[in-house]
């Protein structure tokens, strides 16, 4: 058995798509694709695949990583090729590799978000994110199938940025962007809590609903505070026998 590790976006409106509607679609890619897919036992088989730390509905995605098992051995360069092309436009496959360690979910420990925030001036964001950083701790709520739950917002945020203004827009309307950093903690902090916070804090309250991206998961670094690449620890565990795969053709071509 071969497994193989992707990363894909969810862009453009299919970010409104929830994890049961990727799921479906990314179903109807392996079979288009005619991936050999393992299944599971039992009366109700399904193709074993792993996912990872889906994004909420209605937010974007350039980092989302699932793990897929196969009966027989594929190129995981063709197979990204097979299924980015069986997939539509934003569900992108954007890289492939083969699993040659463990605990891949383990590895997301944290998000790198962009949250968009058309209709609010950048200096009132800026103060807006001060205030929060500065305390403590910070209480929301979010209402879960058990009812509404009060957490602190504050204790996962690692960082939390106001971007300079975008040069690319003279004469818009103000549009504040702001850069977080969140660790995968439980329970999990998302980008719409951190909203609630600065509401909390500040009083801010855009005008229009954010339009959140997420740029990155993977391990988190806490001296940097970087968030690094959940899929290098497969490539740098590929690249010694790629080596020794060369050195025969090497000498081949040497004699």
């Amino acid at each position: 058995m071969q497994r193989i590790r992707l990363r894909y976006t969810k862009r453009g409106r299919l970010r409104f798509t929830s994890h049961r509607d990727f799921q479906r679609a990314f179903e109807r890619a392996l079979r288009r694709a005619e991936v050999p897919m393992a299944y599971s036992a039992g009366f109700t088989p399904h193709p074993k695949v792993s996912y990872a730390n889906a994004a909420p509905t209605g937010t974007g995605s350039e980092a989302e990583y699932l793990e897929i098992a196969l009966t027989e051995k594929r190129d995981p360069a063709q197979l990204r090729v097979l299924l980015d092309e069986s997939l539509p436009d934003g569900l992108d496959i954007t890289e492939a590799v083969e699993a040659r360690t463990s605990g891949l979910a383990d590895r997301l420990q944290a998000s790198v978000w962009e949250l968009r925030l058309d209709g609010v001036e950048p200096a009132q964001a800026e103060a807006a994110v001060k205030a929060f950083l500065a305390a403590e701790t910070v209480e929301v709520g979010r209402l879960t199938k058990n009812g509404m739950r009060t957490f602190d917002a504050r204790g996962a945020v690692a960082d939390l940025q106001a971007l300079e203004p975008r040069a690319d827009r003279p004469g818009a309307e103000p549009c504040a962007i702001l850069r977080l950093v969140v660790r995968h903690a439980t329970p999990a902090v998302r980008p719409d809590d951190v909203l609630s916070g600065l509401r909390a804090v500040a009083d801010l309250v855009p005008p229009v609903p954010a339009a959140v991206t997420r740029l990155a998961q993977g391990p988190f670094d806490e001296e940097s505070g970087t968030v690094t690449d959940p899929l290098a620890p497969d490539r740098e565990a590929a690249a010694p026998s790629t080596q020794e795969d060369a050195e025969p053709t090497a000498a081949a071509a040497q004699g």
